[in-house]
């Protein structure tokens, strides 16, 4: 996992927090703390975060209302943390919407597995979920391998839809031609740059109104641009 990873963790004991903290903070984990549920709602609405842990007995607002207010709004995985082990607590919680159940004591790196292993399945979901991209009125399908521009198809061979799709699923991100020829045709050091350009050429027509969605930054590559 890299630091662009964001938790919410929502505890009120500082020594399990700093623990959580320490075990976090060695992987590159960016940690956003709250020591009661009324914090802990009012950082979730007010930041960007990838997992929240929550623990269940917390001052302010318990851990289920928590837990039922965010599942109102978001599908974010949640792990749920208390001293409790019966099993009506565990099945509460997953009928609230937790993804996972931790029960106190445990070892800060069984809760970092457990952290890593759903955020490995949200992105399974995300990733297929996401048969389709549409900007403004291209649509890009991942299964038929289909293009239509304001409603009428896009006849593309086989490299321009992969080029397309694969600059199209990085929105904003430059790529160099070199990297394109890796990420595209698999081409480590021996492909010829020109293929790039004559397969953006290609792409570029066949967009027709939207053939500014992929930019040239000269010098370097190129970029997909959101139709605005």
């Amino acid at each position: 996992m890299n630091n662009s990873v964001r938790v919410l963790l929502i505890e009120d004991e500082e020594k399990m927090r700093e623990l959580i903290k320490i075990a976090f903070r060695k992987e590159d984990f960016v940690i956003i703390e709250a020591v009661d549920g009324k914090q802990g709602l009012n950082l979730f609405r007010t930041n960007s975060v990838d997992i929240v842990i929550l623990d269940i007995m917390l001052p302010e607002i318990d851990g289920w209302t928590v837990c039922r207010e965010i599942r109102r709004t978001s599908n974010i995985p949640i792990i749920l943390l208390t001293a409790r082990g019966e099993e009506f607590d565990k099945l509460f919680g997953f009928e609230l919407g937790a993804d996972d159940y931790l029960v106190k004591p445990f070892s800060p790196k069984e809760l970092l597995a457990r952290v890593k292993a759903l955020l490995r399945r949200a992105e399974i979901k995300s990733n297929e979920a996401a048969s389709y991209y549409k900007f403004g009125n291209i649509v890009i399908d991942r299964l038929s391998r289909e293009v239509t521009v304001n409603g009428r198809a896009v006849n593309l061979t086989n490299k321009e839809y992969e080029l397309l799709y694969f600059l199209a699923a990085n929105p904003k991100i430059v790529f160099t031609r070199e990297q394109l020829l890796l990420k595209v045709w698999g081409y480590e050091q021996y492909g010829d740059p020109r293929t790039v350009d004559t397969h953006i050429k290609k792409l570029r027509e066949k967009l027709g109104d939207y053939s500014s969605c992929i930019s040239t930054m000269w010098g370097v590559g190129y970029k997909f641009e959101v139709p605005k």
